[in-house]
């Protein structure tokens, strides 16, 4: 007779190495989530501190207080109170709106040639617009500002910062090459086929398929266009009704240097915007920046 012995079937029990792999799963959750909060923390905090100061009374402000004793949502409206801010909103947005249309209407065409077309000196002038991007703006400024100023007579303005991005720039358009060279010919073929031309096809075959993309460079643009203090400074410091926000809140400070609860809430006022747009075109901004460079 042959004895059959069964092995005990443990239920609801895990093993040891059971045990210690969940363990390690644990530890590793815990590790990975805590560095993410970290790093979390050491870019929101400050800007809480910003928002919670903006809220604070003149006494308070500045002290060792974290939380303001009464929310003072005032220091909002004497903001917007202030000689000339309104007016430094209404430049800025012009000043970030229009350059970056103008931007991405004129690089798109010439992104499109660089990646797409096949003509002698394509490399070479791929190579100019990366070296256009190595040349700091602070080189050339002095001709450039006897240029706009001396012969066209537009210091002063905002113009001088404005009609330049008409013929494209250099970062934009290279991003957009970028971008344009992961999208498969075999559409740009199929579409000539059924008889578009070069123009018909860039408006209704690449730039849909280029949404991301053009995301990601309108966004670099404006986000650089709303922080730029050197160009207001050069050109519009003469003009205080052509200051942008960038610049017009370094007055704002030097006027309220005492009073920090003011200083915060103009720069709250300031960051709002470009933090909105941001949070609403994230998905993207993130997509174009991370398909870019896939290939080419």
């Amino acid at each position: 007779m042959t004895q059959v012995l069964d092995k005990p079937v443990q239920l609801g029990n895990p093993t040891v190495a059971e045990r210690t792999a969940r363990r390690k799963a644990l530890l590793e959750w815990i590790a990975i989530h805590s560095l993410g909060i970290a790093a979390a923390l050491f870019f929101t905090l400050p800007f809480v501190f910003v928002v919670l100061t903006s809220l604070m009374s003149d006494q308070q402000a500045l002290t060792r207080d974290l939380v303001p004793d009464t929310w003072e949502w005032s220091n909002y409206t004497k903001v917007f109170d202030t000689p000339g801010f309104l007016t430094w909103w209404k430049n800025t947005l012009l000043y970030a709106g229009l350059g970056t249309v103008l931007t991405v209407v004129s690089s798109i065409p010439v992104a499109y040639a660089l990646a797409k077309f096949r003509f002698r000196g394509r490399n070479l002038s791929l190579m100019l617009v990366i070296s256009m991007m190595m040349l700091p703006p602070q080189v050339i400024i002095i001709p450039m500002y006897l240029f706009w100023a001396k012969q066209l007579d537009l210091s002063g303005t905002l113009w001088p910062l404005i009609i330049p991005m008409a013929f494209g720039d250099a970062f934009s358009i290279f991003l957009l090459r970028q971008f344009l060279t992961t999208i498969p010919n075999e559409y740009l073929d199929a579409a000539k086929v059924d008889g578009c031309g070069e123009l018909r096809t860039l408006l209704r075959v690449v730039l849909p398929m280029a949404k991301p993309g053009i995301a990601a460079v309108a966004l670099f643009q404006f986000f650089y266009a709303w922080n730029d203090y050197f160009g207001p400074q050069i050109y519009a410091s003469e003009n205080p009704g052509a200051w942008t926000l960038s610049y017009g809140l370094e007055s704002f400070k030097g006027a309220h240097h005492t009073d920090w609860n003011l200083t915060m809430a103009a720069t709250v006022l300031v960051m709002a915007p470009v933090i909105l747009v941001f949070f609403f075109a994230q998905k993207a901004f993130v997509e174009g920046v991370t398909l870019t460079g896939v290939k080419g």
